[in-house]
């Protein structure tokens, strides 16, 4: 069995000798990617700053490579351990290569002097992190995404086998917080550099982390693999999600549905074409029903968080004739009807004589 390679044990963390939370239990093996999610203000900085000793531990211990944190020089934790935090550094007439040669400082010995091996580290950091075509230029003068790469080089540069970062993706775009990701995965999956990051997009901590931690309270609020805590109840209730859904199957964040039960427009829907129309809908405002879905259908997932009501049929069954008649009843009530012309197939062919129907009943409207 793999050994934990990080060990919280009864760890307190906080400020001033003060603890903001106890009793924190976790291991984490070599290689593996944890995520800390959790409301803002919750304490995951607190956790990563105690875990590479920028805050005192107040309780507890942490044990990193089997040996007790406290026991490490600092030097010999900045060749096992990299951070890379949310302050921004200020320099002044540095390039990014510059930066990154920072990170062999633990190597260079007293006088900080640059060996062919250090050249060596540096191209290999910053062809990890494809970022060679900046290299020369002005650090202070690249993007936010571009300057979270060359820090992350930097990290690379100590060669850690454990890399802490806290909120990486943050002020990030969608392209860069996907390239991050990406490099964060690779080193993981082909380095076994263990990565702890904390993470305000649930949904990409879902998608790139082995195990979740979530913090909130006196006490951690849970810890383990992400199926196991990216429930819809478990996720309310740690956000306390009042107004709004989240779907960890989809990972998507969703606003309230439109207010009134009772629906005034009929949506056809199926196969995700119904998705466009039911986020329409929700945004003017517009209750509606939706059908006939069956529940392993991905417009169901969206239109039982945002539909006023959801005519459903079982998976692989075919539409039966109560379930016909309880969306034709529903459609009748509508003050209209939007086919979105979804594939038919045997399983919903039914869906062919509502559509028949409601353009019967559109013809003489118009008629």
């Amino acid at each position: 069995m793999e050994q934990d390679y990080l060990k919280l044990e009864h760890l307190s963390v906080g400020y001033n000798r003060q603890s903001i939370i106890d009793d924190i239990n976790i291991d984490i093996k070599k290689g593996e990617i944890v995520a800390l999610i959790g409301p803002n203000g919750a304490g995951k900085s607190t956790i990563l700053k105690s875990i590479a000793r920028e805050l005192e531990i107040i309780g507890g211990d942490i044990i990193l490579d089997g040996k007790n944190i406290r026991k490490y020089s600092f030097k010999e934790l900045s060749s096992k351990m990299a951070v890379i935090l949310t302050e921004r550094i200020k320099v002044e007439l540095m390039t990014c290569r510059d930066i990154v040669a920072t990170g062999r400082y633990p190597y260079t010995g007293r006088f900080g002097l640059l060996t062919k091996n250090d050249e060596e580290k540096i191209n290999e950091a910053l062809e990890t992190v494809h970022a060679f075509d900046i290299a020369y230029k002005d650090f202070n003068r690249i993007s936010d995404g571009q300057k979270q790469r060359i820090l992350l080089a930097r990290a690379l540069c100590q060669e850690p086998e454990i890399i802490l970062l806290d909120e990486p993706t943050s002020f990030l775009d969608v392209k860069h917080k996907l390239e991050l990701l990406t490099i964060l995965t690779d080193l993981a999956r082909k380095k076994k550099i263990t990565v702890v990051t904390s993470l305000h997009e649930i949904d990409l901590a879902e998608k790139v982390a082995d195990r979740i931690v979530t913090v909130k309270g006196k006490e951690l609020f849970g810890f383990g693999k992400p199926e196991d805590i990216f429930e819809e109840s478990k996720i309310k209730e740690l956000y306390e999600i009042e107004k709004g859904f989240f779907d960890p199957l989809l990972g998507n964040i969703e606003l309230s549905k439109p207010e009134g039960e009772k629906p005034k427009v009929f949506v056809i829907a199926g196969g995700g074409k119904g998705i466009p129309v039911f986020r329409k809908l929700q945004k003017e405002n517009i209750p509606f029903a939706a059908g006939i879905l069956h529940t392993n259908d991905i417009d169901y997932r969206l239109a039982r968080l945002l539909a006023a009501e959801v005519i459903t049929e079982k998976p692989f069954e075919e539409i039966s004739d109560e379930t016909f008649e309880k969306a034709l009843k529903c459609m009748n009530s509508c003050e209209r009807i939007i086919n979105v012309s979804p594939e038919i197939g045997r399983m919903n062919k039914r869906l062919e004589e509502l559509i028949r129907i409601a353009q019967k009943r559109q013809e003489e409207q118009n008629g």
